[in-house]
């Protein structure tokens, strides 16, 4: 197991899809990549840079997100997605995100994550789903 420090990096890669612009996802009319779609790529590399650091039991929720989408990607492109380790304090972990397409780099900023244990999280998420 890794130690939970400032250095570790995670990526992730995908196709945009048709499924994946603004227009149909509904975060916009445009037929490109769409911000949330970014945003949750990012979010996912960072869970790749921790999760070989994590205790066992443990699991990360994201907390904050503070992105700039900076260029527009067409249906067809790879987009790949970088997060390392910035900052950890205590149970909080900072992470710098970036994206790029095929062409230029189309997203950046920062993203936060919480370390929770697992069997506690779940819980009090059942418990809210019970007060339906």
């Amino acid at each position: 197991m890794l130690e939970l420090v400032a250095g570790l990096e995670g990526e992730l890669t995908q196709t945009v899809t048709k499924e994946l612009t603004a227009a149909a996802y509904g975060s916009g009319l445009v037929a490109a990549f769409a911000t949330p779609v970014m945003i949750g790529l990012m979010e996912g590399a960072s869970v790749e840079a921790i999760k070989r650091a994590l205790a066992p039991g443990q699991t990360s929720v994201g907390i904050e997100v503070n992105i700039k989408h900076l260029a527009a990607t067409p249906v067809g492109m790879q987009v790949r997605a970088r997060s390392k380790v910035i900052g950890v304090e205590g149970r909080r972990v900072t992470f710098q995100v970036e994206a790029w397409d095929d062409k230029e780099k189309i997203g950046e900023g920062t993203h936060t994550r919480m370390i929770m244990d697992d069997a506690k999280f779940r819980e009090r998420f059942e418990q809210k789903m019970k007060a339906m």
